[in-house]
């Protein structure tokens, strides 16, 4: 049975069985509360029997009170202050001996349990009933939920919001504490020795007390069961259960603390990783521009030795000297060159430039044949994203097939623009694809000092040789 229940078949039969029931479950949680409050061990057990005299006599009134440990509590808090004020020599008296009783506390937990529970009574009633269940009771949050009415996930939630607001309570009033500091501090006030005997003492008191009138009864029946020799009994059993009090709120505490270990190593290995990741990521980075830079340095000294290539040419034809390496386009621009004397011969010609984009086409990289188009083409192709794979797939299908190619004719438009007239030589393609033209005409344009490749290849028609400046170059 829950704590309304019980509540509820107390009211309807006064049964004695769910009074004692109450009073086991809230007793060690309203004698630390009191003991916080009161200072002394004896106060704190006229307390809890004065509150628990009043559930007895106020059950009736509580109706459907939500939580009956936060009913408790605050009750603790009430009848606390007033004997603080009515007994104040008399708790001076005892602190001595209630200190032999108390678990100590460290330097740190001393200024947080002075000012707990005024601090508690500023919280709202739902938040002070979270806190009560789980650290003054130490219930789990799922017990907490069936309390409170919620599920698991809202009691955490509501616990740790009752937690972050009762902090900021304590920043307030100039007393700076972390989270966990704070539960710790909860978690240890949580378990009080209860003296054996108490409850069920408690428990006949305030059932017999029910007959007369509250505070009269009350002070009457504690005056006579807490004498001198009572006192003593139960001093002595608190303090033989002292030790294991401490040692369950150690183990508490440590395990708090191995908590907040764990997750400070899980923060500083995730910290870890991430700077692991973007250094990684920066050396590829790296490695890619020093790749792209050296590749488009291996074109240009490429195309440097086409050009002086030629020029060691041309200087051994004027000297009349017959020339001696290079592509066969750049020293014969009309022989038929076949596919293994197809080379990269640099682009200070346009047939040479052509030469040297057929290879790239046949034999070079993606890279090397956009570097024969003009700036126009080279990027309407770059910007098309399946263009680089269809280069690489159909690159080595085209090259088995080609067998070699002669430019026959160069036609000058302007200075800067020429037409030449190519005949391919190849196999027809596995797929039927490549069906070639007699001629095929190929547009050049010169940008700067090289000529590219200015749009795209158009088969040959005869009006093509009855126009224009057009040289033979075809042996």
């Amino acid at each position: 049975m829950d704590d309304q229940e019980l509540l509820r078949e107390y009211v309807r039969s006064r049964s004695q069985e769910a009074f004692r029931q109450l009073v086991d479950r809230h007793l060690a949680m309203v004698v630390s509360a009191a003991r916080r409050m009161v200072g002394d061990a004896h106060s704190a057990e006229e307390v809890a029997q004065g509150v628990f005299t009043t559930l007895a006599q106020k059950a009736d009134a509580l109706g459907a009170s939500p939580i009956v440990g936060g009913w408790l509590y605050n009750t603790t808090r009430h009848v606390a202050m007033h004997l603080v004020r009515t007994e104040q020599r008399r708790r001076e008296r005892e602190r001595a001996a209630a200190a032999m009783q108390t678990p100590e506390t460290s330097d740190d937990m001393e200024p947080i349990l002075d000012r707990l529970d005024p601090a508690m009574a500023e919280l709202e009633e739902g938040e002070r009933d979270a806190l009560v269940l789980r650290y003054f009771e130490d219930r789990s949050l799922r017990e907490v939920g069936e309390g409170l009415g919620i599920s698991e996930d809202a009691a955490r939630m509501r616990v740790n919001r009752a937690l972050e607001r009762l902090r900021g309570i304590f920043a307030s009033q100039g007393v700076t504490i972390t989270s966990i500091l704070l539960a710790t501090a909860l978690a240890a006030s949580a378990t009080a020795a209860v003296p054996v005997g108490l409850a069920a003492a408690i428990t006949a008191t305030a059932l017999a007390g029910t007959a007369a009138a509250a505070t009269t009864a009350t002070h009457a029946v504690l005056m006579t069961m807490f004498n001198a020799k009572a006192v003593a009994a139960l001093m002595g059993a608190a303090i033989l259960t002292g030790a294991l009090t401490y040692m369950v709120q150690q183990r508490q505490v440590q395990r708090l603390q191995a908590d907040n270990q764990n997750l400070l190593a899980q923060q500083a290995k995730a910290s870890a990783e991430q700077a692991a990741a973007a250094k990684a990521a920066q050396a590829a980075k790296e490695q890619l521009d020093r790749l792209q830079k050296d590749n488009t340095e291996l074109l240009r000294l490429r195309n440097e030795v086409g050009q002086l290539r030629r020029e060691r040419d041309a200087q051994k034809q004027r000297a009349g000297q017959p020339p001696a390496g290079g592509g066969q386009s750049a020293s014969h621009p009309g022989r038929y060159i076949s596919k293994e004397q197809l080379a990269f011969a640099g682009y200070a010609t346009p047939e040479a430039a052509l030469e040297s984009t057929t290879w790239a086409m046949m034999r070079g990289t993606w890279d090397q044949a956009i570097a024969g188009f003009n700036r126009g083409m080279a990027k309407e192709v770059s910007q098309d994203p399946g263009s680089r794979q269809q280069f690489e797939a159909r690159r080595d299908e085209v090259a088995a097939a080609f067998k070699g190619m002669q430019i026959v004719a160069r036609k000058t438009l302007d200075g800067d623009q020429v037409e030449l007239k190519v005949k391919m030589d190849a196999d027809p393609l596995p797929n039927g694809q490549w069906d070639l033209p007699s001629f095929m005409i190929q547009p050049m344009v010169k940008v700067g000092d090289e000529w590219k490749v200015s749009g795209s290849t158009r088969n040959w028609q005869p009006s093509w040789d009855n126009d224009g400046q057009i040289q033979t170059l075809a042996q």
